[in-house]
């Protein structure tokens, strides 16, 4: 899937991913492949993210917002 997570300032990440674990308000949430369509909100916490080679990557955010759209997840982060 691709993924895109940015903030007010700069593009964090723009590239492929096999699995992301975001901290909705509502808890973590997973997001693999061919996922369903999602918008939802994000608390304070870590993206955990594995990219296409396989290298696990974590982001700290404040919040923010996603959607997850045709295998396309874009993150606008605080």
């Amino acid at each position: 899937m691709e993924v895109l997570i940015i903030t007010p300032d700069t593009e964090i990440y723009n590239g492929e991913a096999q699995s992301l674990v975001l901290p909705a308000l509502d808890g973590e949430v997973g997001i693999l492949d061919n996922h369903a369509p999602l918008i939802t909100m994000m608390k304070k916490g870590s993206i955990r993210m594995k990219d296409g080679a396989g290298e696990e990557h974590t982001f700290d955010v404040k919040g923010g917002t996603v959607e997850v759209l045709n295998n396309k997840v874009t993150v606008l982060a605080e």
